[in-house]
């Protein structure tokens, strides 16, 4: 995320890593440590994970390298964006949804108040400031504008990297497109209100949750449950009481403790805002419309060639 300690907001977050004789597992969890990963700090500092037989490692490394090394074989699970999944099996990468942790997309456009663009339609002949034409924020933009009849060339698209705040602030950008639960915070804090026109509020799509290997499901599929288990209790943790979450969250994201009170505050409204997009009376699961949806708007987007067999995509056979 986008602060002094905190860079990229990037939703290649987990990747784990199993041999013959341990069931350690390497857990790549995106760019930097940072408030988004509570329910894991949760689950390891409270023994979920170890209670399952899994000792767990930190590792930040980027979504896509997880996917690949999943798909390789070298890696059993990673966590990832929805898109992420169908663009692997898309070449072949034998990879398989296993939980939902995301229930909603949480890519938006956010613009100044005033600006007169508060719904999709409004982005028509816009410039919108955009970290770069892939990822999550592509295809939730992209998605935007197919729910209101648009493409890429009805508006001005300029890659900025993660400068969105920056960016609007100085009027640089009409719009930039953001993480519902980070950028928008930013802004408001720093007196610069938005509009902010979520993806989520005009198509559902499949959003963060845990990949797996096919062979780890077919060779172990006790560690894939025990996995899920551990996750899933750590999650319900963050949910149910946020500020233990954030406390032991110190533990793990360097320099978090040493922020301004009002820094710290705007970690724990990132969290609060994060927490929503968890909460689901169906914890885990992945619903098979939001996966018709995201690959809908990856063949309007040319990302994928042909449809594909979605129920070989995602499975919800593992969830407690």
């Amino acid at each position: 995320m986008k602060s002094r300690w905190l860079a990229l907001l990037l939703f290649g977050l987990v990747a784990c890593q199993a041999s013959e004789s341990s069931s350690g597992i390497r857990l790549p969890m995106g760019f930097i440590p940072n408030i988004q990963f509570a329910p894991f700090y949760v689950a390891l500092e409270r023994g979920y994970f170890s209670e399952e037989g899994i000792e767990l490692e930190f590792d930040y490394s980027f979504e896509t390298d997880g996917v690949k090394l999943v798909g390789a074989g070298e890696l059993p699970f990673s966590l990832v964006s929805g898109e992420q999944v169908l663009l692997a099996r898309a070449q072949e990468l034998p990879v398989v949804y296993v939980m939902a942790w995301w229930q909603d997309y949480p890519i938006a456009v956010a613009a100044p108040v005033g600006s007169g663009i508060e719904t999709p339609q409004d982005l028509a002949g816009i410039q919108i400031g955009i970290p770069g034409t892939f990822g999550a924020s592509y295809v939730g933009l992209r998605a935007l504008l197919y729910s209101a009849g648009l493409t890429e060339e009805d508006i001005t698209l300029d890659s900025i990297g993660f400068n969105q705040v920056e960016s609007l602030i100085s009027g640089r950008q009409q719009a930039v497109v953001v993480y519902v639960n980070n950028e928008p915070l930013q802004l408001n804090a720093s007196g610069s209100p938005v509009n902010v026109i979520r993806v989520a509020d005009y198509v559902d799509l499949a959003s963060n949750g845990l990949l797996a290997s096919e062979s780890i499901l077919a060779e172990d599929p006790d560690m894939v449950r025990g996995m899920i288990r551990a996750t899933l209790r750590g999650i319900r943790d963050t949910i149910e009481d946020p500020e233990a979450a954030f406390e032991i969250s110190k533990q793990y994201i360097e320099g978090l403790d040493q922020l301004s009170p009002a820094d710290q505050d705007l970690q724990r409204a990132v969290l609060a805002e994060s927490i929503k997009f968890w909460k689901t009376d169906r914890p885990g699961y992945s619903d098979p419309q939001a996966w018709e949806n995201m690959q809908t708007v990856l063949l309007e987007m040319g990302l994928l060639a042909k449809p594909m067999d979605l129920a070989a995509a995602f499975t919800n056979e593992f969830l407690p």
